[in-house]
């Protein structure tokens, strides 16, 4: 059978009898994989630690009828150790992964990968707040998956223009013109902090305070659920700190 080597993320993992776990794979080069771990329950196993949730790893497999089979893995990242020490960035790790799986097909996405490792990466080391990192995560791989929202000019008319009105069905704000009657507003800051969220912008994002955080949290998790139809699971567990850390 086909062998191959690749690096992968770990999604999500599901026991499969006594001792093995069935592993799906974010990976760099294949897209999602589902993959057998044989033995990695056991309290001997020499690469069960490094194939939980939020590890990243380089892994050799070969191909199977219907699962792949891992046969070596080597630690890259071993952020789930850290990020499981620390409730909110458990809870968006939660929610990202969950993500990820959802945006991601079979022929899977370099950018999707990189981004998702990046974000891991970034709630291991405490480097902003957990809330913070989610919501710009969310909104970068739905911008990759397709559905970038608009926080500058009109999503339906393209409008320029300081709008602050927000509907996620059109894409994001719309001006007075195009906004629907009873369309909610939010505060000019919430959308600079949604523009500063897509596009990485961390020293805006961390000085906006707790009002406009939690504001756009909430227009972050409507627009994923909306793109998403059912939402993740995960995010009403999210914990929503409202300081940096």
């Amino acid at each position: 059978m086909p062998v191959y080597r690749d690096e992968a993320v770990v999604l999500r993992t599901h026991k499969l009898g006594e001792a093995d776990r069935i592993l799906t794979l974010l990976t760099r080069r294949h897209g999602k994989v589902r993959a057998v771990a044989k033995g990695v329950r056991r309290t001997g196993s020499k690469f069960g630690a490094r194939l939980e949730p939020f590890m990243v790893a380089d892994l050799q497999l070969y191909e199977g009828r219907s699962l792949d089979v891992v046969t070596q893995a080597e630690s890259i990242g071993s952020y789930g150790a850290e990020i499981t020490q620390d409730y909110g960035s458990y809870t968006a790790a939660n929610a990202m992964v969950e993500a990820a799986d959802k945006l991601t097909e079979d022929e899977g996405s370099l950018q999707q990968y990189l981004l998702l490792v990046g974000a891991l990466r970034s709630l291991s080391r405490l480097e902003h707040g957990a809330s913070l990192t989610l919501d710009s995560y969310l909104l970068r791989a739905l911008a990759l998956a397709g559905w970038a929202p608009s926080f500058e000019d009109c999503a339906r008319c393209g409008k320029t223009g300081e709008h602050t009105a927000v509907v996620v069905q059109l894409g994001g704000v719309v001006c007075d013109d195009c906004a629907p009657p009873g369309t909610p507003r939010i505060a000019r800051s919430t959308v600079a902090l949604l523009g500063a969220l897509l596009a990485g912008d961390w020293a805006f994002a961390e000085a906006a305070g707790e009002g406009d955080r939690n504001q756009a949290s909430g227009i972050v998790a409507a627009y994923t659920q909306w793109h998403l139809e059912r939402g993740l699971r995960s995010l009403p567990h999210v914990d929503r700190e409202t300081a940096a850390p």
